[in-house]
């Protein structure tokens, strides 16, 4: 199945959807923009954001929140600091104008724009900008009332799964149709800031998309872009990679993002990837054919021979290149009559026989 985001297709025989997530990595406005530019200049098709409001969604204050922050860029050496969860969201804040001015940006750089809706009220703000996309955050894969409002507004839904069950997801997707809303992505999320390998479990990519028939993404929790291009190769549609200004910024999930110098190789890759992996059928070109010819063999006269004279009754050897009659041909001219005397060495061409 197909999904149409943005300007884009997402589903099987279209390009990997790539989105940049900045949602996590901006602490206002300022770099919010500049995060969204570069997303653009990178050749995303998409920019991501959260719509967060802390007092509401943290209970306690307090509640301490632990992630990894790069303190040696040379030799990738990490620590784990701890801080309120609530400071963390403050950060990530910003007003309906400043949700307007970014939407617009975004526009006028040909970016789709969509963003995680934490409650009701940012599933309205959503559709009063025209987002192209609503996400469901993994921790949510189970409030229904959330996903039932955001399934309403006929928006595509990106569904992130986490530590769902299949069952968990089964539910939220059947609670989205029931709605009448068929535009469904699902992503693989591994939880972990970064994510530990042993919880990415890439092969459940393919299992989503034969169990549900909605595209399948990649949301990437790990440094570089290795696990991207592996997600790509087992079928994901859309891939989602944190950006950052500055990796080393002592802040959650910068150590995974992509600086500026990186994204636009990131993006060229992917393209590269999907080039390389071709199709399922073997498509040969007219350039392919001729020039696999220089390596296959011809069948050669390995003694003179005489007008009259067949295949049969000669010597001959197999060598390259392949421009005369090939080996696989041999036993279709064994009784074929020699038009000319020809001498040791020649290559066998058709117009050799009578």
């Amino acid at each position: 199945m197909s999904i149409k985001l943005g300007q884009r297709e997402v589903g099987d025989g279209s390009p990997c959807f790539i989105t940049l997530e900045a949602g996590p990595t901006h602490d206002g406005l300022d770099t919010a923009r500049k995060l969204v530019r570069l997303a653009a200049e990178a050749g995303a098709d998409a920019v991501k954001f959260q719509v967060l409001d802390p007092d509401r969604l943290v209970a306690d204050r307090n509640q301490m929140f632990s992630y990894e922050i790069l303190v040696d860029r040379e030799s990738g050496r990490t620590e784990t600091v701890s801080e309120p969860l609530y400071d963390i969201l403050c950060r990530r804040t910003l007003s309906e104008p400043d949700w307007k001015i970014l939407k617009e940006f975004s526009d006028s750089l040909g970016l789709a724009f969509f963003a995680t809706a934490m409650f009701d009220d940012d599933i309205k703000l959503l559709e009063r900008l025209g987002c192209d996309s609503i996400k469901i955050a993994s921790g949510d894969v189970n409030h229904f009332p959330l996903i039932r409002m955001a399934a309403r507004t006929g928006m595509c839904l990106q569904l992130d799964t986490g530590n769902a069950t299949l069952g968990e997801i089964e539910s939220a997707v059947d609670v989205i149709r029931s709605e009448g809303n068929d535009r469904i992505i699902i992503h693989q999320c591994p939880s972990g800031y970064p994510a530990r390998f042993e919880s990415i479990n890439l092969r459940i990519i393919p299992t989503l998309k034969r169990m549900f028939g909605y595209p399948a993404a990649y949301s990437d929790h790990t440094p570089g872009w290795d696990m991207d291009i592996a997600a790509i190769a087992l079928g994901a549609n859309l891939v989602e990679k944190t950006i950052s200004l500055d990796r080393m910024t002592r802040s959650i999930e910068h150590v995974m993002s992509l600086e500026p110098s990186e994204m636009r190789k990131f993006v060229q890759t992917v393209r590269n990837l999907e080039t390389a992996l071709g199709s399922a059928r073997r498509i040969m070109t007219e350039e392919e054919l001729e020039k696999r010819l220089a390596v296959r063999r011809s069948i050669f006269l390995a003694e003179p021979v005489r007008a009259g004279q067949t295949i049969r009754n000669c010597r001959v050897e197999f060598r390259r290149p392949g421009y005369g009659i090939g080996p696989d041909r041999l036993s279709e001219f064994q009784d074929a009559e020699f038009k000319s005397d020809l001498p040791t060495g020649h290559m066998l061409q058709i117009s050799d026989f009578i």
